[in-house]
């Protein structure tokens, strides 16, 4: 589909982007139109000049994403780097746009003395990412700490929800209707006046011991299945190291799958359906990715 781009909105255009340039794996293949907006005024203007058919995804720092190397039909949202205001609006309460860096509310609420945001350090992705499924860390989820959201549609209609119009669930959020998207949340925190940034850094530094932090993945690739843990299976499988292409299972956390730098999409999607029949022939557990695959195969 043809998509003509009304001049205002072209500074903030970018045609054929490289989709490689915005995935925490560094692979994909070009999105037809990528979007960065000046703010939600005009991020509601460029949807409601959308033709109604024309594919929209949205995408935050890319950390829980994976673009197959054929790139992505349509429109891609850029929220990270726009989408970004975090205020402190009452004692207990923060209000966070979706392109927010989850580490910069950890950041923010310690220096308020609030908590327990420290886990949201662990998320290596955006608010609008960790909203959409229930992103946690060191414990901590998201959604328990959601008062209300504010989301967007098509037609750039802002709406706010309520927590409970949601049902929440371990690493799965179902919305009451489709077709919205997060631009903000209202979060609520305990006064912890005494918490701290070593705290965050302890976090951090038990997560580099564990995890290949400085290598290209994406996170956790799978999620737990009840009562185990999806890295457990996979290297009681055998599968550490396991490599397709430029691609391998991590040596250090077998949940995690990383590119050296050569890897293409279709190598990582190969290897996760690789180690999801192994893990499922060995153990009879059949783990689902928690990773989004999106796009269009070569």
């Amino acid at each position: 589909m043809t998509v003509s781009v009304a001049a205002s909105f072209l500074p903030r255009v970018r045609l054929n982007e490289p989709m490689s340039r915005h995935t925490s794996w560094h692979v994909g293949g070009p999105a037809e139109i990528y979007f960065v907006p000046e703010n939600r005024a005009e991020l509601a203007s460029f949807l409601r000049s959308l033709p109604s058919a024309m594919p929209v995804c949205w995408v935050g720092l890319g950390s829980n994403l994976l673009v197959r190397d054929g790139g992505i039909r349509g429109v891609v949202i850029g929220t990270h780097g726009t989408l970004e205001r975090v205020d402190r609006v009452s004692e207990q309460t923060v209000y966070a746009e979706a392109g927010t860096a989850c580490a910069r509310i950890a950041r923010q609420c310690i220096k308020w003395g609030l908590g327990p945001a420290e886990f949201f350090a662990g998320i290596p992705g955006t608010l609008g990412g960790a909203l959409a499924m229930n992103a946690g860390a060191f414990g901590g989820e998201t959604w328990r700490h959601v008062l209300a959201v504010e989301t967007m549609d098509r037609q750039g209609r802002e709406r706010r929800r309520t927590a409970d119009e949601y049902r929440v669930a371990y690493r799965h959020v179902e919305p009451p209707s489709p077709g919205e998207w997060f631009v903000s949340a209202t979060l609520r925190f305990e006064k912890r006046p005494m918490a701290h940034e070593s705290e965050v850094r302890e976090l951090l530094e038990r997560r580099r011991a564990t995890q290949p932090i400085g290598e290209w993945s994406c996170g956790s690739v799978f999620t737990n299945p009840p009562g185990d843990h999806a890295a457990r299976l996979i290297e009681t499988a055998g599968l550490k190291g396991l490599a397709v292409g430029g691609a391998s299972v991590s040596t250090k956390h077998a949940n995690f799958i990383i590119n050296h730098g050569n890897a293409t999409a279709a190598d990582i999607e190969t290897l996760i359906e690789r180690v999801r029949e192994a893990v499922e022939r060995m153990h009879g557990v059949s783990l689902h990715p928690e990773v989004h695959i999106v796009g269009e195969a070569a």
